[in-house]
């Protein structure tokens, strides 16, 4: 897949597309009904399949008091997007010059002169241009004095137990956001079609899970993905330092991968540590099932990993005494073990 970092990046010769255009955060399965649509228009033109993007959020810029707490950083995203099948990704500086251009110069400048677009593919609720005046019929319009196609895709409706569309159920970024925010990893992963993932480097922590008998991979404060809501997940934790693309489009080769590929079962905490009076919030994930004769054979610190959320055990609770701790913390690793070894196979694939 080419990353394109601006108009300038595109090259001249990139022959005619099939466009779509997005935040993507999350490449949910929203999204993915649309990527899956842009594809196939793109195969039967034989066009290529391009995804138009923004770094920053547009949220960052016109609400920045209100952000949302991005699913993705932009390097997952692209590694999202890449896995999807697009061609192409052209990121776009999100800025209030950008912003300010009208619906009419949009298209034509990131569209028709940068893309050649036979056809671009959206959602029939996609905005665009100065004060989102553009709209589905105004680039319908534009595509006729330009001379591409424009194809809409429906809303993404949520499948229910028994294959149906819960027609109340809208696959949407927001709700996504909803559930983490309650812990409900499972109905994220659902809207997701994979379990939700938050991705980063390994640090030294307080090394009191080590003490206690269960050593975790904590990772940094600048890791990128959604944390959600504190409590004890069962999930999985992946070394994928050769396999993450950064948000310039690289893979990021910093740090040692001596695990490089790896995947292991894990038990995962979010919180504050409350029965240390923690204060700052960590996510670290206790692999399970793998005892090793020294404690060095698996050191993670340094490298990038994926932590996977599956399925929230508990809420995080501050116990009386260590002894207590350490009990929960025997029932956690079985519980753990227990949901993982039923997970449905769709729903805990590693990123390919």
């Amino acid at each position: 897949m080419q990353i394109f970092h601006g108009l300038d990046d595109v090259p001249a010769d990139l022959g005619t597309t099939a466009v779509t255009i997005g935040n993507f955060d999350g490449v949910h399965r929203g999204h993915q009904h649309v990527l899956d649509t842009l594809i196939r228009e793109a195969r039967s033109r034989d066009a290529r399949a391009v995804a138009v993007t923004f770094d920053p959020h547009p949220a960052f810029i016109h609400r920045p008091e209100a952000t949302p707490e991005l699913l993705t950083g932009t390097g997952e995203k692209l590694a999202r997007l890449q896995a999807a099948g697009v061609d192409a990704v052209l990121v776009l500086n999100y800025t209030p010059e950008l912003a300010a251009h009208t619906a009419e110069d949009y298209v034509a400048r990131y569209f028709v002169r940068a893309l050649h677009p036979q056809v671009v593919v959206v959602g029939y609720d996609v905005r665009f241009g100065r004060d989102n005046a553009g709209n589905f019929n105004t680039l319908v319009q534009l595509g006729d004095e330009h001379g591409f196609d424009v194809v809409g895709v429906d809303d993404y409706q949520i499948p229910g137990p028994d294959g149906r569309p819960i027609i109340s159920s809208r696959c949407s970024s927001t709700a996504i956001r909803t559930a983490l925010t309650q812990g409900d990893v499972a109905a994220a992963a659902h809207m997701l079609g994979r379990p939700h993932t938050v991705v980063g480097q390994v640090v030294h922590g307080e090394a009191r899970g080590r003490e206690l008998g269960f050593p975790t991979a904590n990772l940094g404060q600048d890791s990128q993905g959604m944390v959600p809501a504190d409590g004890v997940y069962a999930g999985w934790v992946t070394v994928d330092q050769h396999t993450a693309v950064n948000q310039h489009g690289e893979t990021d080769h910093e740090g040692t991968a001596d695990h490089d590929g790896a995947r292991w079962p894990a038990a995962i905490s979010v919180g504050s540590n409350p029965t240390f009076h923690g204060i700052q919030r960590v996510v670290e994930a206790h692999v399970i099932d793998r005892h090793d004769e020294r404690v060095e054979d698996f050191d993670l610190y340094g490298q990038q990993v994926r932590v996977e959320f599956v399925e929230r055990l508990r809420g995080m609770v501050a116990y009386e005494g260590v002894e207590k701790l350490v009990q929960q913390m025997h029932q956690d690793v079985e519980d753990a073990r227990h949901v993982l070894s039923e997970a449905p196979a769709g729903l805990h694939r590693p990123l390919s």
